[in-house]
């Protein structure tokens, strides 16, 4: 009986089998690829999140501690810089903080929302210097001013209201008034603690929280020992 001689793959068949698993690869490839810049997204959008609530965080902390000292205001809003006394986090020293949104009009995103936070403070004239230093740093920093600086997030604008009386008001408004006869009638009393404050922040397109098309986020804040009026 014979038997047929072992037949081999022609070169049209390697070629075509070569071809294949080439196809195969460049689809796996594609896929990989695809995977790593879905992850790379989620990263860089998980990382955004977490930058803007640590530093919604910090903003809630810095109000939360903020102080009354003999002579020197609380708090201050210029329309531009928002100035804080807080007690530190330990012992019974003070420090100076500020906040403002710096306007980027080369950034797709409009600007940014950034911190500027003092030593710990025991001394009044410190207190003066550092109270200054967080206006200037507010309006034309320098590189001395900006050693106390920190970027927060990307924002195209915020505004600031402040509640006191039963209602909101702009913090530059003449209804924000003393209740306590602490300033004078009709006089802004930025200098008092007030009874809460809201925040919105203005957040680009490009934000994660913004669902793509940008939008305002509002955060309120109450004063720790605020009872309410009085029934």
């Amino acid at each position: 009986m014979r038997t047929s001689p072992n037949r081999g793959f022609t070169l049209i068949e390697v070629l075509v089998v070569i071809g294949v698993m080439a196809l195969m690869a460049l689809m796996a490839w594609r896929g990989i690829d695809g995977m790593l810049r879905t992850q790379t997204g989620l990263q860089q959008r998980s990382d955004q999140i977490r930058t803007l609530q640590a530093g919604l965080a910090q903003w809630q902390a810095d109000l939360d501690q903020l102080t009354e000292l003999s002579g020197t205001p609380s708090w201050d809003w210029n329309g531009q810089v928002l100035r804080l006394t807080r007690r530190t986090a330990i012992g019974n020293d003070v420090q100076v903080v500020a906040w403002t949104w710096r306007s980027n009009p080369s950034s797709v995103d409009g600007g940014q929302w950034q911190r500027w936070q003092s030593q710990p403070l025991h001394k009044v004239n410190d207190w003066q210097t550092a109270w200054q230093m967080a206006a200037q740093w507010g309006q034309t920093p320098d590189d001395s001013t900006r050693a106390g600086q920190t970027p927060i997030h990307p924002l195209q604008g915020w505004q600031i209201f402040v509640h006191r009386g039963g209602s909101w008001a702009n913090p530059l408004s003449s209804e924000v008034v003393a209740v306590n006869g602490a300033n004078q009638p009709g006089k802004p009393a930025t200098g008092l603690i007030p009874d809460g404050m809201r925040l919105v922040l203005n957040l680009p397109a490009s934000s994660p929280l913004a669902s793509g098309a940008g939008g305002p986020l509002t955060l309120d804040w109450v004063r720790p020992t605020f009872s309410g009026p009085k029934s």
